[in-house]
């Protein structure tokens, strides 16, 4: 399946590491594509409902043993300010396979969910896949078989420990939470309790962030937003230009990205402003 967008890979990496250099870090990007999560994600019929659950579910009512707070627009402020991490991103996740970040609670944090974004690979990943928490309380000793590219982009960044922890209503997985600690450590029972409670009402007003993703470009938020949908968009042209699947053109502007070490939507903006065409790449 990705003989084509291999060639294409190969070709990229020539020229960012110069004649001869093929990088497997850049292949294992490109490939990484597909292993693409198969997580449970509502059907029409059963949005209603489900959305219904969870309103429910995260209706804004003070959580236990916290009787004064109250969900206010930074929906990751709570996980930082009542857990021991450094940072928190919120993702939901879409039935294209990809995600809409709704927060980053600081620069690290949407560092780490622009490198996931990115390479499609990473904990909130594992969690799209199996709906369960993936859990690395030592980044540094701990092997990553399941986001090798994305581990070893972690050796420059100062992150000691990450955890992702799913967004379920009932059976069916909406979103996933990301944290992380600048130093090494678990999170003890009483911490992953509160993690999951918080799961379970931010569940409703993270769903509501991302409906109103697509008129968020008046709003300090909407860029973000709106580079997700420039490097779709880019996704779009490469598929015209080199007559691939959608699946191998995300992952030649992956790849193309990693290998020349410039973050995904600055390389789809130059491929939807038509500074970058793949048809000119030799090879």
């Amino acid at each position: 399946m990705y003989a084509r967008a291999e060639r294409r890979v190969k070709t990229c990496s020539r020229r960012a590491n110069g004649p001869g250099s093929v990088s497997g870090r850049v292949m294992d990007a490109a490939r990484a594509v597909g292993t693409r999560p198969a997580y449970r994600l509502p059907s029409r019929a059963m949005a209603s409902g489900l959305m219904t659950d969870a309103f429910h579910a995260g209706s804004g009512s003070p959580l236990t043993g916290t009787p004064e707070w109250e969900w206010g627009d930074d929906l990751c402020a709570p996980f930082v300010d009542l857990l021991p991490v450094s940072g928190a991103s919120i993702s939901v996740l879409r039935r294209d396979g990809d995600a809409t970040t709704v927060c980053a609670s600081d620069p690290l944090a949407r560092r780490l969910d622009a490198m996931q974004f990115a390479l499609g690979e990473g904990p909130r990943w594992v969690v799209a896949r199996t709906g369960r928490p993936s859990i690395s309380a030592d980044v540094e000793q701990e092997s990553h078989p399941d986001w090798p590219v994305f581990g070893a982009g972690l050796a420059t960044l100062s992150v000691g420990a990450l955890f992702a922890f799913p967004i379920l209503v009932g059976p069916v997985l909406l979103g996933v939470i990301d944290l992380y600690r600048r130093t090494p450590g678990s999170l003890d029972r009483d911490a992953t309790a509160q993690v999951l409670s918080l799961a379970r009402k931010v569940a409703a007003p993270a769903v509501r962030e991302a409906m109103h993703a697509a008129a968020e470009g008046e709003r300090p938020e909407g860029k973000r937003h709106s580079l997700r949908r420039e490097v779709h968009q880019a996704v779009g042209m490469v598929f015209v230009q080199l007559d691939v699947t959608t699946t191998e053109a995300l992952a030649l502007l992956r790849a193309y990205a990693f290998s020349t070490g410039r973050p995904l939507e600055d390389v789809a903006i130059d491929v939807v402003g038509r500074k970058l065409d793949f048809r000119d790449l030799p090879g």
